[in-house]
């Protein structure tokens, strides 16, 4: 599994994976800190031009994360994908965290197993609930420096 900064031309694939319209998913590239989950090892010594980083495929994406800080926590607000790629993906805003000595808190909507597995596995704890989203009760995972 490689995991790399998303691309703009990431966004169909990123719609695909998290059910939202393309657009959204291009902005968020642009506003967020966004990490993609690759199916097998990237080739360091491939041509740009004639590699993944041309777009990618929903087929060939195992998950995303996006994250930005503010203040005293990172905030993952979206994630998705298969339960190691959610393990691996949450590693990346729980290290950057660790550097900057800062919380990170996720919210985990109901159906969300491969989410709260991947969060439990990395240490984060249960807080209880979180707000709701689209009418659905969250469930606030916080892991504390």
């Amino acid at each position: 599994m490689n995991v790399r900064d998303a691309l703009e031309a990431d966004a169909d694939a990123l719609a695909s994976i998290a059910d939202s319209p393309t657009d959204v998913m291009r902005n968020l590239v642009h506003d967020r800190t966004v990490r993609v989950a690759e199916d097998g090892p990237r080739d360091p010594n491939a041509d740009v031009g004639d590699s993944q980083y041309d777009g990618s495929d929903p087929e060939d994406l195992l998950g995303f994360i996006s994250f930005d800080a503010r203040e005293d926590t990172v905030h993952v607000t979206q994630l998705d994908g298969t339960t190691d790629a959610c393990k691996r993906l949450l590693a990346e805003p729980v290290r950057f965290a660790e550097q900057e000595s800062m919380s990170v808190e996720v919210l985990v909507t109901p159906g969300s197993e491969q989410i709260e597995t991947a969060a439990e596995e990395l240490g984060f704890e249960n807080h209880g609930t979180g707000p709701r989203f689209n009418g659905s009760q969250t469930v606030r995972f916080r892991l504390e420096p």
